[in-house]
């Protein structure tokens, strides 16, 4: 197994919301396990307002199949509710894995 790209997202939660956001995160956790081409995905919380999800993939099929999937769907149908701004979602190379 190959695991050499990723997506790196950042998610700032309204004021009052970093908890809802967070049960969001969770409940995104069924959907990854869903996807085939996902290796692995994390959710992850930096402070009371700072969010992110970090996930890898063995091919760019995969991480565009992700992309055009059920979480960012959901996530952008919740962003007005929940997010102070626009995702910061970024395709990442993945240098070295353990």
């Amino acid at each position: 197994m190959t695991i050499d790209r990723g997506l790196l997202a950042i998610l700032k939660a309204k004021p009052g919301k970093g908890d809802e956001l967070g049960a969001f995160l969770q409940q995104a956790r069924q959907l990854a396990t869903r996807e085939e081409g996902t290796v692995n995905w994390y959710a992850f919380r930096i402070d009371d307002t700072t969010y992110g999800i970090f996930d890898t993939f063995e091919t760019e099929e995969a991480r565009q199949a992700h992309v055009n999937g059920q979480i960012p769907a959901a996530l952008q149908e919740a962003a007005p509710d929940l997010l102070a701004e626009a995702a910061d979602i970024k395709p990442i190379d993945v240098l070295a894995v353990k």
